[in-house]
């Protein structure tokens, strides 16, 4: 019976394909194998030209292969490669999403795409990682474009971008009524029972913005003989003698220097609204059709940053914005919260980083962990080597770009939800300033502001939107009056 049912005869099959013979029977199958073989190479058919089909429209909608150009016009910021929705439609809170974030696709490491971001001129944009999703465009900006920024930048002033230890951890502390055993699971990572040096290090780094180094934290435990048998490592009892007054008794003894800090550098922030000088207007322009980004929120985020490191500055590895979670609110959007929460991150979905000039020795931006398989915040620190450290332990990254004046690097700190919106942070996003040997550096930095809660984005939109009709009608009744809305915000 089941010999019966073969489709084929039953016989040795070669691995090889064998030469056929003129003299070979031709086999003989029932009707019903034959009405199934067709319906199984039909369907694998259909399936295949789907397939097809489908992959030529993934390529059409991400610009295609390096030699494809996705033409954007530059007047406008649409792409006229293919019809997308309006950039600036209304959000509506409460209702269904009415607006999506485009994200460029990176294809694979050294993929290029050519954009079109000015007139009569083509960029070629190259994939760096994919973890994060990393682009480089060389001569983004012209040389005068940079020179006109670093001179503004010098004409407005520039000041530390970072002064002194926060003094308000103790008041968070005491406002989060957090006793030591939460405090000692928050830092716990690994939830073994005992804290390592790598997990102190983070915390009092984020903490007090403080560099410091295993050999300054076995200082400190010795000083409050915190570690009595010296394995650096704290359990519960001993994490008690650890108090934040402890930790800033210790760093005023010592002092401490700018090399110190987590971040050596001078920074300004430059207006690029309406108004502006025509060279930022035209940056934020060319950042929206770059990013495909709604000019609607490229317009809402932060202003453009202008950093200057001199020589022996840096910025140790860090993220550009933090995890969003219920309890957090986002800079931008805190007016639109409708909370109270004394947890606030910047929430940039992506960073445009501009080169401003080419550094004579160092100055890298490095991405430690950049395509790596696994991210472990705990292995970041391992034996001898800091991966977070730019000013000893740089060339130790996975990836670092050197600073050309005119080139543009940008990355998403977010994933996507999925829905069009923004995910969780990409752990991979992390990078820093490696340190300038020689000469000085002069960077940009253009944030896009994105609340990951689509529903708070929709409300403060809509707040600045009332705020910008009413401040219309003012002006129209006293044409003199003049406010800045960003900053008002």
């Amino acid at each position: 019976m089941m010999e019966a049912q073969k489709c084929v005869p039953e016989e040795h099959v070669s691995p090889t394909v064998p030469t056929p013979r003129p003299d070979r029977a031709p086999l003989q199958k029932s009707s019903v194998c034959s009405r199934s073989y067709f319906m199984v190479v039909m369907v694998f058919f259909h399936v295949y030209i789907i397939n097809v089909i489908a992959l030529l429209l993934y390529v059409h909608y991400n610009n295609g292969p390096g030699e494809a150009v996705a033409t954007i016009n530059p007047t406008d910021g649409s792409n006229n490669h293919h019809t997308s929705p309006d950039p600036n439609p209304p959000l509506n809170p409460g209702s269904q999403r009415s607006l999506y974030l485009p994200r460029i696709e990176g294809i694979r490491v050294g993929h290029v795409q050519k954009v079109s971001l000015v007139p009569d001129k083509i960029h070629e944009m190259r994939t760096l990682s994919l973890k994060p999703l990393l682009f480089e465009i060389p001569g983004f900006l012209s040389e005068e474009e940079c020179s006109v920024v670093v001179q503004l930048a010098q004409l407005k002033g520039l000041t530390e971008s970072q002064v002194m230890v926060p003094e308000d951890q103790e008041e968070l502390t005491q406002q989060l009524d957090l006793s030591p055993e939460e405090i000692f699971s928050l830092l716990d990572l690994n939830q073994d029972g005992r804290l390592q040096l790598q997990e102190i290090l983070t915390h009092s780094r984020v903490r007090d913005g403080i560099w410091l180094t295993p050999e300054n934290l076995r200082e400190i435990y010795a000083g409050l003989k915190a570690d009595p048998d010296g394995d650096d490592l704290l359990s519960l009892e001993e994490f008690k003698q650890l108090s934040s007054k402890a930790f800033q008794h210790f760093l005023q003894q010592r002092g401490v220097k700018r090399s110190q800090l987590v971040r050596n550098s001078r920074h300004t922030w430059l207006y690029q609204g309406k108004g502006a000088h025509h060279v930022l207007q035209e940056l934020r322009k060319r950042v929206t059709r770059l990013t495909r980004l709604p000019s609607s929120l490229v317009e809402l985020s932060e202003p453009l940053q202008v950093v200057r490191y001199e020589q022996g500055g840096h910025y140790h590895a860090h993220h550009d914005s933090g995890p969003v979670y219920p309890e957090t609110a986002c800079t931008h959007t805190r007016l639109a919260a409708n909370t109270s929460t004394p947890f606030e991150t910047s929430c940039r979905y992506i960073t445009v980083l501009f080169y401003l000039n080419s550094v004579e020795g160092g100055g890298e931006t490095t991405f430690p962990v950049a395509d790596n398989r696994t991210y472990e915040e705990v292995s970041l620190i391992q034996d001898d080597v800091d991966l977070l450290d730019m000013r000893k332990h740089c060339d130790k990254g996975n990836l670092r770009v050197k600073p050309t004046k005119g080139t543009a690097i940008f990355w998403y700190n977010y994933l996507s939800d999925g829905k069009g919106w923004v995910g969780e942070q990409d752990e991979y996003s992390l990078h820093g300033g490696c340190l300038v040997t020689r000469g000085t550096k002069w960077v940009a930095n253009n944030w896009i502001n994105v609340d990951p809660d689509y529903q708070r984005q929709a409300r403060y939109q809509q707040l600045v939107s009332r705020q910008q009709s009413a401040e219309i009608d003012d002006a129209e009744r006293d044409p003199d009056q003049h406010s800045d809305l960003h900053h008002d915000l």
